[in-house]
């Protein structure tokens, strides 16, 4: 059986299975959360064509689980490769589920009875979830998962499933198992989001009604934990006015992060979009940027027709640090870039609201990752590097391991499913080389 495994199963890894399913591979697709989608199934719209992100990720999720050569495996991650080039072995090692996934039918009976409460991680925190749940409503697989973590263990899940397929701890446990015969693998294990922590100026945590672009994506999401209302954190009113920042955690030397983003321009003109596009001129929305870099097709068009739609005030400065201020307000100063004079080069913004365009990081584990299958990482940033960045950038130094997506570099939807499909062509080839097929 010609047979691919590709790590991580957002819309990079899910695009690269679907390109290899209709070449007739076999695909393993790996996945260390419980539900796959990654971070495309958490925005509400996406940049330039304002489409649903669920209308661009729902359909491959459910083809991936639908096609009879996709092996899906959720919560497993890959714990060592043996072998060489077209026969490699994977160690997988699977979380326990605590629930039979060919039993349960996703009812939801458990998640409405449960009486425990914690943070949604699907929510960017801003919302709950109980002890045993589906990070949202769509979620694929559509399987519930327990968490044993946080169950009390007080067996109403039990009691009400109408399948039995809530399992006791004793019934569920670690396991670890190989795939061998992998041809290739495509490692595709997208970012995760920088923590304007690092940066105390920003008071992220500190100030409540300061928050990350992830968590303000959550409330402008119909499906959101404010359903789509746009809510400040310390008293639930719609706010005022909002200032939106861009370059956090981007373009900064001083922390060591001196690449750019990408995507944090274009997803912050979306966000005053979709602002202006439901409170109109009840919330003043004000961007504060040192530049706009909008490279994609239609993202320049996109910028412009926005600021020409909506009045929206765009200072190019250098921001100061966020304070408390009168009432619920803060109170930034900020510098305006030279180029901006005779203006007076100081203003003071006294905003509602402050969404911080945080960049991308490499997600959790992906330096791990690389070592074991021998990828080189980027000395400061630990994106995965290409072998020849300018004839093969999906390929690594080692043959048969591929590299796509936000894995490699910040990146937006479109240009992550381009070069998924690249890996998928080049591991595609791999199997024809090996099987010694004519048509390579």
């Amino acid at each position: 059986m010609k047979k691919v495994a590709v790590i991580g199963a957002g819309i990079t890894g899910i695009q690269a299975a679907l390109d290899l399913v209709q070449h007739g591979i076999h695909v393993d697709l790996i996945e260390k959360s419980p539900f796959i989608g990654g971070h495309v199934a958490q925005l509400g719209r996406i940049f330039p064509t304002d489409d649903s992100s669920m209308c661009v990720i729902s359909s491959k999720m459910h083809e991936v689980l639908r096609s009879p050569e996709v092996g899906l495996h959720t919560m497993t991650e890959v714990t060592g490769i043996t072998g060489e080039p077209g026969n490699y072995t994977l160690t997988l090692r699977k979380s326990p589920r605590y629930v039979d996934a060919e039993k349960c039918n996703g009812c939801g009976r458990c998640t409405e009875i449960c009486p425990v409460e914690v943070y949604n991680e699907f929510d960017a925190g801003l919302g709950v979830r109980k002890a045993i749940y589906k990070s949202y409503g769509e979620a694929v697989p559509d399987v519930v998962v327990r968490d044993s973590e946080h169950c009390i263990g007080c067996g109403l899940c039990y009691d009400v499933c109408p399948t039995e397929a809530v399992l006791m701890d004793s019934e569920d446990f670690l396991q670890e198992f190989e795939i061998r015969g992998i041809t290739s693998v495509i490692v595709s294990t997208g970012y995760s989001m920088y923590d304007p922590r690092n940066e105390p100026r920003y008071r992220y945590l500190t100030i409540p009604d300061v928050i990350t672009s992830l968590e303000f994506e959550r409330m402008l999401a119909p499906d959101g934990p404010t359903g789509g209302e746009i809510r400040r954190l310390s008293d639930g009113k719609i706010p005022g006015s909002i200032v939106l920042v861009q370059c956090v955690g981007s373009r900064n030397p001083a922390i060591g992060r001196n690449f750019c983003s990408s995507v944090c321009c274009m997803y912050t003109i979306k966000c005053a979009n979709m602002i202006k596009e439901k409170y109109g001129d009840n919330i003043d929305v004000t961007i504060l940027k040192s530049e706009t870099r909008a490279y994609g097709k239609g993202h320049q068009e996109y910028n412009h027709r926005i600021k020409q739609a909506h009045k929206i005030q765009v200072l190019r400065c250098m921001p100061g640090s966020i304070e408390s201020s009168r009432g619920n307000r803060m109170r930034i100063v900020v510098e305006k870039i030279k180029r901006d004079l005779p203006d007076t080069p100081i203003v003071v913004l006294e905003p509602e609201l402050v969404v911080l365009a945080a960049g991308l990081s490499p997600s959790a584990g992906a330096e791990r990752l690389a070592e074991m299958m021998g990828i080189e990482v980027s000395e400061n940033e630990g994106f995965l590097c290409p072998g020849d960045p300018a004839l093969n950038p999906s390929g690594s130094r080692t043959p048969g391991i591929y590299i796509a997506g936000a894995a490699v570099a910040p990146k937006d939807i479109n240009d992550c499913i381009n070069q998924a499909k690249a890996a998928a062509m080049k591991a595609y080839l791999d199997t024809v080389i090996q099987s010694g097929e004519d048509g390579a």
